[in-house]
Protein backbone atom coordinates (compact mmCIF):
# COMPACT_ATOMS: atom_id res chain seq x y z
CA UNK A 1 0.00 0.00 0.00
CA UNK A 2 1.01 3.49 -0.94
CA UNK A 3 0.89 6.74 1.19
CA UNK A 4 -0.23 9.64 0.20
CA UNK A 5 -1.11 12.71 1.36
CA UNK A 6 -4.90 12.03 2.26
CA UNK A 7 -3.31 8.73 3.52
CA UNK A 8 -1.14 10.31 5.93
CA UNK A 9 -3.94 12.24 7.03
CA UNK A 10 -6.38 9.05 7.40
CA UNK A 11 -3.41 7.61 9.73
CA UNK A 12 -2.99 10.98 11.98
CA UNK A 13 -6.27 10.96 12.43
CA UNK A 14 -6.69 6.95 13.35
CA UNK A 15 -3.80 7.32 15.60
CA UNK A 16 -4.87 10.14 17.21
CA UNK A 17 -5.92 8.52 20.71
CA UNK A 18 -3.24 6.07 20.98
CA UNK A 19 -0.77 9.00 20.05
CA UNK A 20 -2.04 11.05 23.05
CA UNK A 21 -2.34 8.01 25.19
CA UNK A 22 1.42 8.09 23.86
CA UNK A 23 2.53 11.41 24.49
CA UNK A 24 0.46 11.90 28.38
CA UNK A 25 3.22 8.94 29.28
CA UNK A 26 5.90 11.59 28.42
CA UNK A 27 6.72 11.26 24.99
CA UNK A 28 5.55 15.06 24.49
CA UNK A 29 9.25 15.95 24.91
CA UNK A 30 11.34 13.09 22.94
CA UNK A 31 8.41 14.45 20.06
CA UNK A 32 8.88 18.41 20.07
CA UNK A 33 12.64 18.18 21.25
CA UNK A 34 15.03 18.80 19.07
CA UNK A 35 16.22 15.92 16.63
CA UNK A 36 19.36 17.59 16.64
CA UNK A 37 20.13 21.34 18.53
CA UNK A 38 22.40 22.12 16.13
CA UNK A 39 20.92 20.98 13.32
CA UNK A 40 19.12 24.39 12.03
CA UNK A 41 22.53 26.27 12.18
CA UNK A 42 24.46 23.85 10.56
CA UNK A 43 21.33 23.84 7.37
CA UNK A 44 20.57 19.96 7.76
CA UNK A 45 18.13 18.85 5.65
CA UNK A 46 15.06 17.23 6.79
CA UNK A 47 15.26 13.70 8.45
CA UNK A 48 13.82 11.36 5.95
CA UNK A 49 13.09 7.64 5.95
CA UNK A 50 11.37 4.85 3.81
CA UNK A 51 9.79 2.14 5.47
CA UNK A 52 8.02 -1.03 4.12
CA UNK A 53 6.60 -3.43 6.47
CA UNK A 54 7.23 -6.78 5.07
CA UNK A 55 4.51 -8.45 6.73
CA UNK A 56 1.39 -5.94 5.15
CA UNK A 57 3.19 -4.42 2.32
CA UNK A 58 2.47 -0.73 3.27
CA UNK A 59 5.03 1.21 2.21
CA UNK A 60 5.99 5.13 4.04
CA UNK A 61 8.41 7.50 2.51
CA UNK A 62 8.13 10.47 4.86
CA UNK A 63 10.26 13.32 6.59
CA UNK A 64 10.16 12.73 10.42
CA UNK A 65 12.00 16.16 11.23
CA UNK A 66 12.48 19.49 10.05
CA UNK A 67 14.88 22.00 11.51
CA UNK A 68 15.65 19.74 13.96
CA UNK A 69 12.22 19.33 14.97
CA UNK A 70 10.17 16.03 15.31
CA UNK A 71 7.05 15.79 13.22
CA UNK A 72 4.16 14.65 15.48
CA UNK A 73 1.80 13.69 12.32
CA UNK A 74 4.81 12.00 10.67
CA UNK A 75 5.44 9.99 13.87
CA UNK A 76 2.12 9.15 14.36
CA UNK A 77 2.43 7.60 10.19
CA UNK A 78 5.40 5.77 11.38
CA UNK A 79 3.76 4.37 14.62
CA UNK A 80 0.85 3.12 12.49
CA UNK A 81 3.35 1.51 9.58
CA UNK A 82 5.40 -0.28 12.63
CA UNK A 83 2.71 -1.64 14.49
CA UNK A 84 2.12 -4.91 15.83
CA UNK A 85 0.92 -6.88 12.23
CA UNK A 86 -1.08 -9.13 14.84
CA UNK A 87 -2.61 -7.13 16.90
CA UNK A 88 -3.35 -3.88 14.96
CA UNK A 89 -1.72 -2.17 18.48
CA UNK A 90 0.37 0.61 17.53
CA UNK A 91 2.94 2.18 19.90
CA UNK A 92 4.70 5.48 19.85
CA UNK A 93 8.66 4.70 18.17
CA UNK A 94 11.56 6.29 19.64
CA UNK A 95 12.58 9.34 17.58
CA UNK A 96 16.05 8.20 18.71
CA UNK A 97 15.60 5.06 16.72
CA UNK A 98 14.72 6.70 13.28
CA UNK A 99 17.75 8.67 13.78
CA UNK A 100 19.56 5.84 14.72
CA UNK A 101 18.42 3.91 11.43
CA UNK A 102 18.57 6.97 9.20
CA UNK A 103 22.69 7.55 10.32
CA UNK A 104 23.52 3.82 9.59
CA UNK A 105 22.24 3.91 6.42
CA UNK A 106 24.28 7.16 5.47
CA UNK A 107 27.09 5.83 6.96
CA UNK A 108 26.59 2.81 4.53
CA UNK A 109 26.15 4.94 1.84
CA UNK A 110 22.65 4.42 0.73
CA UNK A 111 19.52 5.81 0.90
CA UNK A 112 17.42 5.45 4.30
CA UNK A 113 14.82 2.92 2.55
CA UNK A 114 14.23 0.06 5.30
CA UNK A 115 12.31 -3.33 4.79
CA UNK A 116 11.44 -3.48 8.32
CA UNK A 117 10.16 -7.28 9.39
CA UNK A 118 9.09 -5.82 12.88
CA UNK A 119 8.69 -2.49 14.71
CA UNK A 120 6.65 -2.64 17.61
CA UNK A 121 5.54 -5.40 19.58
CA UNK A 122 2.45 -5.85 21.76
CA UNK A 123 3.41 -7.50 25.00
CA UNK A 124 1.18 -10.22 24.11
CA UNK A 125 2.77 -10.78 21.05
CA UNK A 126 6.27 -10.57 22.33
CA UNK A 127 4.97 -13.06 24.93
CA UNK A 128 3.81 -14.97 22.60
CA UNK A 129 7.09 -15.16 20.85
CA UNK A 130 9.33 -15.61 23.59
CA UNK A 131 7.69 -18.74 24.57
CA UNK A 132 8.50 -20.58 21.16
CA UNK A 133 12.01 -18.50 20.47
CA UNK A 134 14.19 -18.59 23.65
CA UNK A 135 15.62 -15.71 21.31
CA UNK A 136 13.18 -13.24 22.05
CA UNK A 137 13.70 -11.06 25.20
CA UNK A 138 11.22 -11.59 27.95
CA UNK A 139 11.04 -7.18 27.80
CA UNK A 140 12.00 -6.54 24.18
CA UNK A 141 12.56 -3.16 23.02
CA UNK A 142 10.21 -3.50 20.54
CA UNK A 143 7.82 -3.45 23.45
CA UNK A 144 8.95 0.49 23.88
CA UNK A 145 8.82 1.19 20.37
CA UNK A 146 12.30 1.23 20.80
CA UNK A 147 13.67 -1.32 18.07
CA UNK A 148 12.93 -2.76 14.56
CA UNK A 149 14.12 -5.81 12.62
CA UNK A 150 15.52 -4.94 9.36
CA UNK A 151 16.78 -5.53 5.71
CA UNK A 152 18.28 -2.80 3.88
CA UNK A 153 17.38 -3.56 0.05
CA UNK A 154 20.39 -3.92 -2.30
CA UNK A 155 22.84 -4.61 1.43
CA UNK A 156 24.61 -7.63 2.69
CA UNK A 157 23.21 -8.43 6.56
CA UNK A 158 26.73 -8.50 7.57
CA UNK A 159 27.59 -5.03 6.17
CA UNK A 160 24.51 -3.80 7.86
CA UNK A 161 25.00 -4.95 10.69
CA UNK A 162 29.26 -3.99 10.82
CA UNK A 163 27.87 -0.19 10.20
CA UNK A 164 25.53 -0.50 12.80
CA UNK A 165 28.10 -1.75 15.43
CA UNK A 166 30.37 1.12 14.03
CA UNK A 167 27.90 3.49 15.25
CA UNK A 168 27.98 2.73 18.68
CA UNK A 169 24.17 4.17 18.79
CA UNK A 170 22.15 1.37 20.44
CA UNK A 171 21.72 -2.43 20.51
CA UNK A 172 22.74 -4.54 17.47
CA UNK A 173 21.72 -8.32 16.94
CA UNK A 174 22.46 -10.43 14.09
CA UNK A 175 20.25 -13.54 12.46
CA UNK A 176 21.37 -14.36 9.13
CA UNK A 177 19.33 -17.66 9.39
CA UNK A 178 15.91 -15.25 9.85
CA UNK A 179 17.71 -12.25 7.40
CA UNK A 180 17.42 -9.32 9.54
CA UNK A 181 19.26 -7.37 11.45
CA UNK A 182 17.58 -5.99 14.74
CA UNK A 183 18.52 -2.50 15.58
CA UNK A 184 17.53 -0.84 18.92
CA UNK A 185 17.73 2.81 20.70
CA UNK A 186 18.95 1.13 23.80
CA UNK A 187 21.98 0.86 25.59
CA UNK A 188 25.37 0.14 23.08
CA UNK A 189 25.33 -4.19 23.34
CA UNK A 190 25.98 -6.88 20.23
CA UNK A 191 24.78 -10.17 19.84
Amino acid sequence: MSWNRRRLLQAGGALAGVSAASLLMGRVRAQEAPADPAAEERGAPPARIALRNLHTDERLEIKYSREGIYIPAALSAIELLLRDFRTGEAHAIDPALLDYLVAVARTAGVDPKFDVISGYRSPQTNAMLHANNEGVAVHSLHIDGMAADIRVPGRSLASLRRTAIAMHGGGVGYYPASEFVHVDSGRVRYW
